[in-house]
Parts: structure tokens; C-alpha cells; sequence
């Protein structure tokens, strides 16, 4: 069964230039900086745009601040979800309720540099979909081991040459999202599964910051088990994908 929704707008349209999705767990101590950040930056592109914070079952007081920002910000929406679901159920019922024309998503522990959203947006033009490489990573030796082996095991087993798949930082033309398969752990295969269904995918060097507040929700151990399986998941949905030409119609 998906996530139920506790709050959140519907799918209506608009004719915004940007949506920018930001999946919450327990962001407290970043949200006021990343807002801050946020702000300064969209101002500066002047970009047309909407702020999405999707909260993934929150139980600090990361809630409250996101419902302050709505109440003064008409730029600003909430989802909540019925609990923590997960980043993937998170970046769909984000991803869900985007109307801008480009989507943006990146985490919300300042990890991301909101200022790259300016470097993927200029790196648009000629492509569906840009998404962030972190050459250098500030991340426990641990945790930049292990993507350096899921990284290389997903090109592996993907043929693929993708150096950073699980990087939250992309810019994605709205019109991609529909041909984007939606399941437990889309979230690590973003740029494969684009390319998969036949979408031009560009990645960037972007800025990685060290986390400053809170820990990591994802490590080696609850991420090893569940990924690996959905790595074959994906592999075999490329090994079954439907390769012919039309020779003729009338």
C-alpha cells in the first residue's frame, strides 16, 4: 500500500519556470539555512518558481518551520505523508504535484548547494535532464566507499556510464516525469531510468558540503540488502524493454 497523504495540494498546472522538491525527515537544524539559501538564489535567477517540502514522517520541529513558510510564502507547499516512508515515496508525491516546466530536486540537509541550481539550469539547453556528479565528496570514508562500489556495480550491471546515480541534486523537464517508473528505491537509479526510457541525461560537477546538523539516514548496512535487489529490478525492466521500427503504416 503507498504512502497516505495527511495534507498536500493537487496536480493542477501553472506556468511556473521551476518547482523545487525537497523531501524532509528530521531536518530540523537545516531548514531555516537552506530557506535562506534558497530564497537568495531563486531571487537571483528570477526564475517563476514553487517550493515543495514533502515531509517523510517528521517528528521534530522541522514541521512547524514548514508550516510558517506557507503561511507567509505563497510560493511554499507542504506535503505530509502518513509516516516515514522513505526518500523514494518522498520524491514521488513531490515529483507528483510539480507544475513548473523544469523540476528540481535535492535533499534538505545542506549537503546539496542550492547555488548549483543555477549551474544545472544553464547546462539545460540540448538535454532532458541534468544531474549532479559530487567529484568531491565530504561524507564519512565509509559511506563514500560504498557509493564508489554502487556506483560501479549499477554501470556494471547497467552498461552504463553514470558516475554519481544516487546524487539528489537534478534538473528534469517536467515532460519526463510520466516515463519515469516509479518503485521502492527509484531514488538511486534516477538518471539510468531516464536514459532507459530514451531521455538525454548530462551530468554536472556540483558542490558537496559536510553535513552540519543531525546524522545520515542512509548507511551501508540499510542500504546494501534493498539496493541490490533493486539494481536486478532495473537491469531486468532493460533486459525486457521493447526494441523495434515501424516499417510501414498506412
Amino acid at each position: 500500500m503507498g504512502a497516505r497523504l495527511l495534507s498536500g495540494a493537487g496536480d493542477e498546472t501553472g506556468g511556473l519556470d521551476l518547482s523545487v522538491v525537497l523531501p524532509v525527515h528530521n531536518e530540523a537544524g537545516s531548514l531555516p539555512t537552506l530557506w535562506e539559501e534558497l530564497t537568495e538564489v531563486l531571487a537571483k535567477g528570477g526564475w517563476t518558481a514553487e517550493v515543495i517540502f514533502v515531509d517523510d514522517g517528521s517528528t521534530d520541529d522541522g514541521v512547524a518551520f514548514m508550516r510558517g513558510l506557507c503561511a507567509h510564502d505563497p510560493r511554499v507547499r507542504l506535503v505530509r505523508l502518513d509516516g516515514n516512508h522513505g526518500l523514494s515515496a518522498a520524491m514521488d508525491a513531490g515529483l507528483r504535484r510539480a507544475r513548473g516546466r523544469i523540476v528540481v530536486t535535492m535533499d534538505s540537509d545542506l549537503q546539496n548547494d542550492p547555488r548549483d541550481i543555477a549551474t544545472l539550469l544553464a547546462a539545460m539547453e540540448g538535454w532532458d535532464a541534468v544531474t549532479g556528479w559530487r567529484r568531491d565528496r565530504h561524507d564519512p570514508w565509509l559511506k563514500r566507499l560504498s557509493s564508489r562500489v554502487a556506483n560501479a556495480a549499477r554501470n556494471a550491471v547497467m552498461h552504463d556510464t553514470v558516475r554519481d546515480s544516487a546524487c539528489s541534486l537534478r534538473a528534469m523537464r517536467r515532460a519526463c516525469l510520466p516515463d519515469l517508473p516509479r518503485f521502492r528505491g527509484f531514488h538511486r537509479f534516477i538518471p539510468n531510468l531516464l536514459r532507459l526510457t530514451g531521455h538525454r541525461v548530462l551530468e554536472v560537477e556540483v558542490n558537496h558540503r559536510p553535513r552540519r546538523f543531525g546524522v545520515s539516514h542512509y548507511g551501508v548496512r540499510n542500504r546494501l540488502g534493498t539496493a541490490s535487489l533493486d539494481l536486478l529490478a532495473v537491469r531486468w525492466m532493460k533486459a525486457r524493454q521493447l526494441r523495434y521500427e515501424v516499417d510501414h503504416e498506412a
